[in-house]
């Protein structure tokens, strides 16, 4: 089965060389092809050029029109598994409480690991799936979802088991992430060395055992875990295989983006508190520095030096963080919008930030993240716009028209 695209104003992240993420100055470059086709064959980028010299026919064949064509968002950071919602904590952020003070209070992610063990996996897989259906519908075609709301050994296998059940049945590309160490569930009060040991010692053999995990994550950062703890984890899960992702300087300078790199993370994600020395860390690393504007913006935190780390040299990768809390949204259209008001990024760089350099974040890079042929074809036609730079400028509005993913219209 073919399809063909023809007519398309512009196709958006062409790559004729495939490039595993862009960085420093190469982040302002993004190459498109104006007046142009793309041919899929199966569920593969066959072929794609401009319209004067299309001599290829399809089996199914649309009229772009005055629509652009991009490859579809990769979403490397969400936490879309949760049951329940937490908009009397926003009323409390209003009020002016910390992410620290409600979390005090048994709120945060403690009042949605209640929740998450109180539900069924019939119940986690139902709401799952509707916010993987509203993610597509704004052009996300892959995303990477954690566990780390279920904080034993039961309940964390439970998340990871619905994640499995969502890669089988979704047609969106889907990455698996055991975050046990997301925080100390209540019944380890006071007794955080046990629960990381049971982490080391239960928790990640089992999920290795099971094959219910890509990668494994820490919460490495004041009030949560050491950057020994932090080590201690991410050894035994690269032990079975696992390789890090980790949250790192949220909160604090906590050494999360140091461990990171120490230990090959592929991603260190937050990293609002970023200086000198993480900087450096990261550009002697392949690490990507993954920055998730939806939480900054919601709870109203400084935003990460975005324009300082490109300058510098690094590569920046932007993901929804799309959770309860501190992101209830997995719209990587506002996602391109925050990146260009709050960090100053030029519309060229929110796009790489969001397509090929996510798609490292996730591993995912060799196969989407890109125009490219060979590669697997995730992409959204747009509704009719002027530029690509109108994706970030308009927001709150979806300019998604059709959504083809796997060579299929969705």
């Amino acid at each position: 089965m073919s399809l063909l695209i023809k007519n398309i104003k512009e196709l958006i992240q062409v790559e004729t060389t495939p490039t595993a993420y862009k960085a420093g100055a190469q982040m302002r470059d993004l190459s498109t092809i104006k007046n142009a086709w793309l041919l899929i064959e199966g569920n593969k980028i066959k072929d794609f050029g401009e319209m004067k010299n299309l001599q290829t026919s399809a089996d199914e064949i649309i009229d772009a029109e005055e629509c652009m064509v991009f490859p579809s968002f990769c979403d490397s950071h969400t936490h879309i598994v949760y049951y329940g919602s937490r908009e009397i904590e926003y009323i409390d952020k209003i009020q002016g409480l910390s992410y620290e003070e409600i979390a005090k209070r048994g709120g945060g992610i403690l009042f949605t690991v209640q929740h998450l063990r109180d539900a069924s996996e019939e119940e986690l897989f139902n709401d799952a799936w509707q916010r993987l259906e509203t993610i597509k519908q704004y052009g996300t075609g892959a995303v990477e979802i954690k566990s780390g709301y279920g904080l034993s050994t039961k309940d964390e296998l439970k998340m990871l088991k619905v994640i499995k059940l969502l890669k089988e049945k979704s047609p969106l590309t889907i990455k698996a992430t055991f975050l046990g160490a997301h925080a100390v569930p209540p019944e380890y009060k006071g007794r955080q060395t046990e629960y990381v040991n049971l982490i080391v010692n239960e928790m990640i053999p089992q999920v290795a055992e099971e094959k219910l995990a890509d990668f494994i994550d820490v919460f490495c950062d004041r009030g949560f875990f050491t950057p020994e703890e932090t080590a201690c984890m991410l050894e035994a899960g690269i032990r079975y295989g696992l390789r890090p992702k980790i949250h790192a300087n949220e909160l604090d300078f906590s050494g999360g983006i140091q461990i990171g790199t120490k230990y090959n993370a592929l991603s260190v994600d937050h990293l609002e508190c970023t200086g000198d020395e993480e900087i450096a860390a990261l550009l002697s690393s392949h690490t990507m520095p993954t920055l998730l504007p939806g939480a900054a913006f919601f709870l109203e935190m400084p935003f990460a030096p975005a324009r300082k780390m490109i300058e510098k040299g690094l590569p920046i990768a932007m993901a929804s963080d799309f959770n309860p809390g501190s992101c209830p949204s997995g719209n990587m259209q506002l996602v391109l919008t925050m990146g260009c008001v709050k960090y100053k990024l030029l519309p060229e760089e929110v796009i790489n930030a969001t397509t090929i350099n996510t798609a490292y974040a996730m591993d995912v890079n060799k196969e989407l993240g890109s125009i490219c042929k060979g590669k697997i074809a995730n992409v959204f036609i747009t509704k009719p716009i002027p530029t690509y730079q109108y994706m970030p400028y308009s927001f709150g509005d979806n300019k998604v028209k059709t959504v083809i993913l796997n060579g299929k219209v969705q």
